[in-house]
């Protein structure tokens, strides 16, 4: 293994906590504030976090946590170092507070992690644990890029396109992703075709039809079932829109593949 997981967990404070390294801290540090308020001190830096707010400590920073008696404070937190982990760090700038979205799938990995340590040495699979570490590395790194106002689309627009592409394959509708990303559907609908330059449906139709290629390529699936999996409810509808985007029939280019 190239990376050393010390301690993986989560801690919920419902008294008074604090822990400090004036020092700096011993090795890199996420940690991810999922319930309630706490306070840290970074480089010297008093932040309140809340729930969403992401903190990445690198060896050596100074970093004090504070919850105070009548607050409740709850976190997912991971110590960690090892060469991999070194170079993930230094090939991007990674802010010591950033505010993310408590995304379930990310929340997974790392409970994921949380588990194979928990299990006996003899038991434990370090080299899934490892691919495991560098997925949640990987999957924050991406949460914390598609926050900042350097990234490509402004910051709701991300919100749609990661629900586009979550749920293109099943039945949905504008007011769900508007919903998702907090706006109204009118300004959902403009902001994501001025951003993005297609419509909110032309780009649902690029998933699905990305979705069902793959299936026609690499399952015996009938036309028929690929259509309904694939979020265009009828063959006839998936039949037009896959002859339009392609210039023949799904049933020609599958059997010309």
């Amino acid at each position: 293994m190239t990376t050393n997981i010390l301690f993986c967990g989560y801690s919920y404070h419902t008294k008074g906590y604090h822990s400090q390294y004036k020092a700096g801290y011993p090795s890199y540090l996420f940690r991810l504030q999922t319930e309630g308020i706490c306070e840290v001190v970074v480089k010297g830096i008093k932040i309140k976090l809340q729930k969403g707010d992401l903190l990445l400590i690198k060896p050596g920073d100074h970093y004090e946590l504070l919850v105070l008696d009548d607050q409740i404070s709850g976190d997912y937190h991971i110590g960690c170092e090892g060469t991999w982990l070194d170079e993930w760090w230094n090939r991007s700038d990674k802010p010591p507070i950033s505010h993310i979205d408590l995304d379930e799938k990310l929340l997974v990995l790392w409970r994921q992690i949380m588990m194979e340590k928990r299990r006996p040495d003899s038991n434990q699979n370090e080299e899934l644990t490892e691919y495991l570490f560098r997925a949640l590395c990987l999957t924050l790194e991406r949460a914390v890029s598609e926050t900042v106002p350097s990234y490509h689309y402004p910051y709701p627009v991300t919100r749609m396109m990661r629900y586009i592409e979550e749920h293109a394959t099943t039945a949905f509708k504008v007011e769900d992703v508007a919903k998702h990303a907090g706006l109204s559907v009118s300004r959902s609908v403009h902001l994501f075709k001025s951003s993005v330059g297609k419509t909110i449906m032309e780009y649902t139709q690029e998933i699905r039809l990305a979705a069902a290629l793959e299936r026609m390529k690499y399952t015996t699936h009938t036309l028929e079932q690929i259509a309904e999996d694939c979020g265009f409810g009828t063959y006839p509808y998936f039949h037009r829109v896959f002859k339009k985007k392609y210039g023949v029939a799904p049933g020609m280019y599958r059997r010309m593949e």
